[in-house]
């Protein structure tokens, strides 16, 4: 049945499509911009930072901008869907007790409506590529299939923490601290580099390597084997704990929201 609920939720990707882009919509209904005020917001916020952390770090600018850009983008997709996994069913509450839906159509309309914030947030890498005069080649392609498998984590770890948030309350505040502190022990405002002889330490952060098998290609470098390895291992054990979430304990979501 759990299987089933994912086909079916993946055939009906028109309903799940049009729900996430309403999600956007209604959010930034009567707004001048809409969801440019979140691009604007991290465009100042890469500009600012780089300038200020490249005379901390004492990096060149041409080189760390490029740098922190693509991190920040890439760090505020896979934090904003750690931080709003918690209401992933309990938001849908009024779906769920109205209409009977695969629950995976949630799962689906919460990940489109993050993709296309992504994607209007990525603008700016762009910007950075023109005012730098950068070009990454054609291996900035593999950050194609980077990021849909970071994408799938972030599902699979969204079914694991919404069935939690939904269950217990407190989940969402959790990982909230959480992320805070994973954002400052992962390289994303600062290079790895600055470890010195510590640069292993980054083997045993699954942040690092998600992050990095798409800002590598991006930045015109080619991941590691151990970056894909890590993300290829990470992704596994998310499908083991979603899937047993999904299975044991999917009957009750409905009880729970």
């Amino acid at each position: 049945m759990a299987l089933q609920d994912v086909i079916d939720g993946l055939s009906l990707w028109t309903l799940w499509g049009k729900l996430g882009w309403n999600d956007i919509l209604q959010r930034y209904r009567r707004s001048l911009l809409g969801p440019l005020w979140l691009t604007a917001s991290m465009a100042i916020m890469v500009v600012a930072l780089g300038l200020v952390y490249s005379k901390i770090f004492k990096s060149d600018l041409h080189d760390f901008m490029p740098f922190l850009c693509v991190g920040l983008l890439i760090w505020g997709y896979i934090s904003t869907i750690l931080l709003d996994a918690g209401t992933l069913f309990t938001g849908a509450e009024s779906y769920i007790k109205q209409i009977r839906l695969p629950y995976s159509v949630y799962v689906l309309r919460f990940m489109w409506s993050k993709v296309i914030v992504f994607a209007h947030n990525f603008v700016i890498y762009f910007g950075v590529l023109l005012y730098f005069h950068i070009w990454p080649g054609t291996v900035a392609l593999l950050a194609i299939p980077g990021f849909l498998l970071m994408t799938v984590n972030g599902a699979l770890a969204s079914i694991c923490l919404g069935m939690m948030s939904a269950r217990f309350r407190d989940i969402p505040q959790v990982v909230a601290s959480f992320i805070q502190i994973a954002f400052f022990i992962t390289p994303i405002i600062w290079k790895p580099e600055l470890l010195g002889d510590h640069q292993a330490l980054m083997t045993f952060n699954p942040f690092f390597h998600l992050v990095e098998i798409v800002r590598a290609p991006l930045l015109g470098q080619l991941p590691s084997t151990e970056n894909y390895a890590a993300s290829a291992s990470i992704t596994a054990l998310n499908l083991m704990f979603a899937a047993s979430f999904f299975v044991r304990f999917r009957a009750r979501i409905s009880y729970w929201v």
